[in-house]
């Protein structure tokens, strides 16, 4: 109690000393204070954020490694290719592969402990028939003689570029894909995502029964506009690569959707428009595939290649987790369940989440060095300032230690000291922190937003693209219209046509809450560690002094 009383009067007595080492104290607090709210924002944000997330996931197939574990590495790797060559057979059958995996082997990996929900959807192209048509912009004209030796051209270079690639995922390349509508099969009312948010809506009829195995459909208000159809009518679809393979769907319901509006997208064929989608059950869609394996027969396409006639299709599965958690515990739980490591575990909520806050992350990594900068100056100039005043005090502290008052006595005074005016900094920096840290991490976030964005558009400036507006040269930017229900593993698992198309990011662009109750401990922290580094060098000093030396020597 006595070093405690003797701490404070010794303060009051050298105010001038003390407010100098508060002030610095201050500086360091506040500015601790606003660092430790700025990561602290950091982290509740991305916890807000996955907590109100619900996470989907899909199984991919991996073609980067799968390209980098083929014979003779990458070409301009230092290796090459064995022999200089390049083995077309092998790339291809790698870029041919969206997916090997069988409905069953995805089933068997919904049933991990982690998944909430498992749904799929099947994709499948069709072409029109006589009295059915696709919505379509295009006006037929006449070719001239140009237009034609162009078009013979092009059909030259895709043949080579088919037979290359094999079709990848049902894409034909230079003439978009293949069929005239997109039949799209849908496992479980919770897969016809764009119903779910609110984006489709049915006008006129109802939507077909979950998992029902009749060949009804659903089909948009414009399709049904252009072709004069309504509810109860019947379509009739044909095999693109067998015309007199025919099947006959009945309309049961019209929707409208917003993702129709506005869509242009002819060059890569009018199956893609959102208006020439047509919905059915996945059942549904699976009595046609088997129907058309079994009357499968060979027949040589455009390009004179020979290949099978039965309709193909796309399986697109989805995995539903409660929270994050759960998601980064499936791969593990697939791992364990046998899948090998072609194939991959990713979510598009996951991805879009990271980017959003990647401005926010790299504002708590310069918080992080911020403070590393402020504890080494700060505690280099305190320690400084304990020094001279302990040799200005030697005397005291030689009287004190010839009195009979241990050293380390004396060493807790002076602690004492530090630690007294430190702590009231700390308090008062963190009222300040604590007042100013929102609107300091708000505008120093609206800086690294404005940064990130910057830099996006610079980058679509040095390609001569327009940043974030609709077509595919926005790196960043995607068509508003581009349809949701798109199956997301055409081409191999991956985003349609081979990624380009990319949301722009929406990033968190304001935090509301950065004190909390961890700041205040962490601040205490803060505090201790200052009176620790401050003290240190007078510890030192005073352990070393011999009280009767130096009242010998006293001037």
């Amino acid at each position: 109690m006595y070093i405690i009383k003797n701490a404070i009067r010794c303060i009051l007595r050298s105010k001038g000393r003390n407010i100098l080492i508060g002030i610095i104290a201050l500086v360091i607090a506040i500015s601790a204070c606003i660092g430790l709210s700025i990561r602290q924002a950091a982290e509740s944000a991305k916890e807000s954020a996955l907590d109100g997330m619900s996470v989907t996931a899909t199984i991919q197939y991996d073609r980067a490694s799968a390209m980098g574990n083929m014979s003779g590495g990458r070409p301009g790797s230092g290796g090459g290719f064995p022999g200089g060559g390049f083995d077309t057979s092998d790339f291809a059958s790698i870029m041919g592969s969206s997916s090997s995996l069988t409905l069953e082997e995805y089933q068997k990996y919904a049933s991990a402990e982690s998944v909430e929900d498992f749904y799929y959807t099947l994709t499948s192209y069709f072409n029109g028939s006589e009295n059915f048509s696709p919505v379509s912009d295009e006006v037929e004209s006449e070719e001239s003689e140009e237009d034609s030796e162009e078009k013979s051209s092009d059909e030259s270079s895709d043949s080579i570029f088919d037979g290359f690639f094999g079709g990848i995922g049902g894409l034909d390349f230079g003439r978009g894909f293949s069929g005239d509508f997109s039949v799209i099969g849908y496992s479980s009312d919770a897969s016809m995502t764009a119903f779910v948010s609110g984006n489709a809506s049915i006008v006129e009829g109802s939507m077909f029964e979950e998992g029902t195995s009749e060949l009804v459909c659903v089909i948009s208000e414009e399709l049904a506009m252009f072709n004069g159809l309504s509810v109860n009518d019947t379509i009739t679809v044909t095999n693109p690569s067998l015309e007199t393979e025919t099947y006959t769907l009945t309309i049961v319901g019209i929707y409208e959707s917003s993702e129709n509006n506005d869509f242009s997208m002819s060059q890569f064929g009018t199956s893609q428009d959102p208006a020439n989608q047509i919905y059915m059950s996945a059942s549904a869609l699976n009595v046609i595939l088997d129907a058309s394996k079994d009357n499968s027969t060979t027949v040589t396409d455009d390009n004179g290649m020979e290949k099978e006639s039965e309709i193909t299709s796309t399986l697109s599965a989805i995995y539903s987790f409660a929270n994050a958690d759960d998601y980064y515990a499936f791969e593990e739980e697939v791992r364990a369940l046998g899948l090998d490591d072609s194939y991959k575990v990713s979510s598009s909520d996951i991805s879009a989440f990271e980017s959003s806050i990647a401005p926010l992350n790299t504002l708590s990594k310069i918080a992080g060095w911020f403070l590393i900068v402020i504890f080494i100056i700060g505690g280099i100039i305190l320690v400084v300032l304990n020094i001279f005043n302990v040799r200005e005090r030697k005397y005291e502290v030689g009287v004190l230690t010839a009195m009979g008052m241990k050293k380390w006595k004396v060493a807790t005074q002076f602690m004492c000291e530090i630690l007294i005016v430190t702590m009231i900094a700390v308090v008062i920096g963190a009222g300040i922190g604590a007042v100013s840290s929102v609107p300091v991490t708000n505008a120093l976030l609206e800086g690294q937003v404005e940064s990130q964005t910057s830099q996006q558009a610079q980058m679509e400036d040095g390609f001569g693209r327009p940043s974030n507006v609709g077509g595919f040269g926005g790196m960043g930017g995607v068509p508003s219209d581009m349809p949701s229900d798109m199956p997301s593993d055409i081409g191999g698992g991956k985003k349609p046509f081979g990624g380009m198309i990319g949301g722009a990011t929406n990033y968190i662009t304001e935090v509301n809450s950065a004190m909390n109750l961890t700041v205040v401990f962490q601040m205490i922290g803060v505090g201790l560690l200052l009176t620790l580094i401050a003290s240190l060098a007078s510890v030192l000093f005073i352990m070393r002094y011999d009280p009767l030396k130096i009242l010998a020597n006293r001037d």
